[in-house]
């Protein structure tokens, strides 16, 4: 397909590229920022609910040893939309906090084999408190209720 500049009222039958439809998000080409204008805060041992997932930004500034734990996979998977194939990044922000952070998975959430083979880094589940307390885990879904879940970074 050539590119064509014009101007002045175009009209075409067949040749032009239609607006992107659906969820369209991250990186599509070269780099980009992403920005989680909404975070939840989550600052004692809890289940999270998937609104606050959905997010993609939790932060925590206990003082205590904290476990998160993850929605099930129906809850979560209807909060974000997901289907099979979608991926979804969740960030969790203890740089504020005194002490660890755990998360856990729930019903239909289970460990990628990632995780599982290599626990000391993709299965690392607890977040340290202060400068390097941070982490991004990875959710895959298999189906709309269904996700493992990696750590990434």
């Amino acid at each position: 397909m050539a590119s064509t500049t014009f101007s002045g009222p175009v009209t075409s039958t067949n040749g032009f590229i239609g607006a992107l439809t659906g969820n369209v998000t991250g990186n599509i080409a070269g780099t980009a920022e992403i920005t989680h204008t909404a975070t939840s805060a989550i600052n004692a041992t809890a289940t999270a609910t998937a609104a606050e997932v959905a997010t993609g930004y939790i932060t925590s500034t206990s003082a205590a040893a904290t476990t998160i734990t993850l929605p099930t996979g129906t809850l979560l998977g209807a909060a974000i939309g997901a289907t099979r194939g979608t991926i979804f990044d969740l960030y969790v922000d203890n740089t504020a906090g005194a002490s660890t952070v755990t998360i856990a998975v729930a019903v239909n959430g289970v460990l990628s084999t990632a995780a599982t083979d290599t626990p000391g880094s993709f299965g690392d589940l607890t977040i340290a408190a202060g400068a390097t307390g941070i982490a991004r885990f990875t959710l895959m879904f298999a189906s709309a209720t269904a996700y493992t879940f990696s750590r990434t970074a």
